[in-house]
């Protein structure tokens, strides 16, 4: 009798947790602009520790480009902003459990990402490069032979050096931009892959020792919510045309990437800019 319970009780057990699994993996619903106002805050996603992108202040607030453009955005929507600090691996996660509801948070716009999230139009440009010593030359794909290079695991800059890297290089996948960065200040790697805002970082930490070596790709970011959120998305898409327009998205650009805006394409294949 008592083995009876027991196996009945383990099965109940494990019933009830395959229950709260599929009800975890299940997609959050979607929300509306409406429905934000609604509830008076706009949940924003964001990266932790990755400037000029998003960051903690020493006064453990968050700042940086896409800290200032998802407080311009709650702004629009006239409600307050909550912002939680992801890591690369995170932050599509976090949208699609509901999570967050919406990610600016250097989101490269990339076909595969365009299949589990909705992009908005592009606001920011990017590229992902290769930091290396100044005194070693790495002029082409083939000068990596033999490196061992630090890199975000999941991250475009993954995906860029694993692709372009010789076999006889070592790459080194970490949780997150900072600790990757770290890796090469620390000397544990000779180079970092990152993108082109990578450098300031790695500068104030070991001035005039590296440089920008290699382009591999040209990207853009994105403001990510829920595929099928379609009022959220025109919402997001008419922000940006309105701080293009007025000057808002330039007072940004002036404030952390100090470049002038680029142009932006109006189209990217396999990524749609409007929700179905």
């Amino acid at each position: 009798m008592f083995g009876f319970k027991l196996n009945r009780r383990h099965a109940l057990m494990g019933a009830a947790a395959i229950v709260a699994a599929v009800s975890f993996s299940q997609p959050a619903a979607a929300i509306t602009p409406e429905e934000i106002k609604a509830k008076g805050k706009l949940v924003v996603g964001i990266q932790g520790d990755n400037p000029p992108w998003g960051f903690v202040t020493s006064a453990g607030k968050q700042d940086g480009f896409d800290a200032d453009m998802g407080a311009l955005f709650a702004k629009e929507l006239g409600v307050e902003v909550e912002f939680v600090p992801l890591e690369v691996n995170n932050r599509i996660p976090a949208l699609t459990s509901g999570r967050v509801d919406i990610l600016f948070a250097t989101m490269a716009m990339l076909p595969d990402r365009a299949k589990a999230v909705q992009f908005s139009q592009p606001y920011n440009a990017n590229a992902i490069v290769l930091i290396g010593p100044k005194d070693k030359s790495i002029k082409t794909n083939e000068d990596m032979a033999g490196l061992t290079i630090s890199v975000a695991k999941g991250a475009a800059q993954d995906t860029q050096v694993t692709k372009n890297a010789p076999s006889t290089a070592t790459i080194r996948r970490y949780d997150g931009d900072a600790a990757s960065v770290q890796a090469l200040v620390s000397g544990q790697t000779d180079a970092l892959g990152g993108n082109i805002f990578y450098l300031d970082r790695v500068e104030k930490a070991v001035p005039g020792k590296f440089e920008n070596k290699l382009e591999f790709q040209k990207l853009y970011n994105g403001a990510c919510t829920r595929l099928g959120e379609k009022e959220l998305n025109v919402a997001v898409n008419a922000f940006i045309d309105k701080i293009k327009a007025n000057g808002e998205l330039k007072t940004i650009y002036d404030k952390w990437m100090k470049v002038p805006v680029p142009e932006f394409p109006t189209s990217l294949e396999g990524i749609p800019f409007t929700a179905n």
